[in-house]
């Protein structure tokens, strides 16, 4: 095994509906009857999408599939297990109550089978996966408060967060800042997707008016550098996904990719795969990835890391059991 796929892994940025792979949407689908459009696969192992309008409506077709708890335990188990096969040790996983209620399951149930599947694959793999409910932005400010109530109505230890995602382009952040204040004066941290599709305007702008510890991609900052500054100075952790801005088309390849921009520029970032199957990438390729197109080193890999579990919206014992498996790995690197 070489250093990089040894080493411990944390991720903090993955939506739970979008680590289904293909061939488990379709038995779930089967398993609910639903009958899912041809057009939702490109192949035996592929989604299909262009751009990230049609990429957003292939991830509800998806989620159309998602019907019970079983399914939601199904699929964090499945995706728990694969990251644990590539080395992390912690994964914090958003979920959609709006997908749910889509299909008429109630955010109770869906929190059922996610426990489950989390505590599974803790006992089978000794991974630890965590919960961050997030709100749809395209849906409006009215549906975020609706999901912020819901979320504090159904209090879970695995919910450790309140998030924010969907299209960076419908409203602005500041619309969002009475779901997210609700939460935050309830003692939950939070983040929210910003700087991805948009530019460095909507990170500045969710800064301002979100009460947000780290930041959703955040890539688009590197182009404006007072905001690089700011993010530096004031901790501001990005949750960086290159795989998912590259097959996005945010930038050309990785060539072109910030990421190292923004180490450079003092920036805590992190490494995640978004929604790993919709583009070909999973925790362990990110990894590699910035090792080899980024020239990260495996120390500077496990620091990564270090700032992951730093950041996590997790309790202090957990937080201290993690930094303990980094730590027993840091003496190899």
């Amino acid at each position: 095994m070489n250093a990089i796929a040894a080493l411990p892994k944390a991720e903090l940025h993955c939506h739970i509906e979008g680590s289904a792979p293909p061939d488990l949407v379709r038995r779930l689908a089967r398993r609910n009857g639903i009958d899912l459009p041809d057009s939702l696969f490109a192949d035996g192992t592929r989604f299909a999408w262009k751009d990230f309008i049609s990429f957003l409506a292939a991830y509800d077709a998806a989620c159309d599939a998602m019907r019970r708890p079983e399914d939601y335990r199904d699929v964090i188990y499945d995706y728990l297990g694969r990251c644990a096969r590539e080395g992390a040790i912690y994964v914090e996983v958003f979920s959609s109550p709006e997908h749910v209620e889509d299909v008429g399951m109630d955010y109770a149930a869906q929190l059922e089978g996610l426990a489950a599947g989390i505590d599974a694959a803790e006992a089978e793999c000794g991974i630890v996966g965590r919960i961050i409910p997030i709100c749809l932005r395209h849906r409006g400010p009215e549906r975020a408060l609706a999901v912020a109530r819901t979320m504090l109505a159904a209090p879970h230890p695995y919910v450790v967060g309140f998030g924010m995602a969907g299209d960076e382009l419908r409203y602005a952040p500041a619309d969002f800042a009475p779901a997210f204040r609700l939460v935050a004066d309830a003692g939950y941290p939070c983040t929210a997707h910003a700087g991805e599709v948009a530019g460095p305007q909507s990170v500045r702008a969710t800064l301002d008016a979100l009460p947000v510890s780290r930041i959703g991609h955040g890539v688009r900052a590197s182009e404006d550098p007072r905001l690089l500054d700011e993010i530096a100075r004031r901790g501001v952790v990005l949750e960086v996904c290159p795989g998912s801005n590259i097959a996005l088309g945010v930038y050309r390849n990785l060539a072109s990719h910030p990421l190292r921009r923004l180490i450079d520029a003092g920036c805590k970032v992190t490494l995640n795969s978004d929604d790993p199957p919709y583009f070909d990438t999973s925790i362990g390729r990110e990894y590699a990835t910035a090792g080899h197109a980024f020239g990260l080193t495996p120390r500077q890999l496990l620091d990564i890391t270090e700032t992951a579990v730093a950041a996590a919206f997790v309790d202090r014992d957990t937080r201290r059991r993690l930094t303990a498996r980094i730590a027993g790995h840091a003496a190899s690197v």
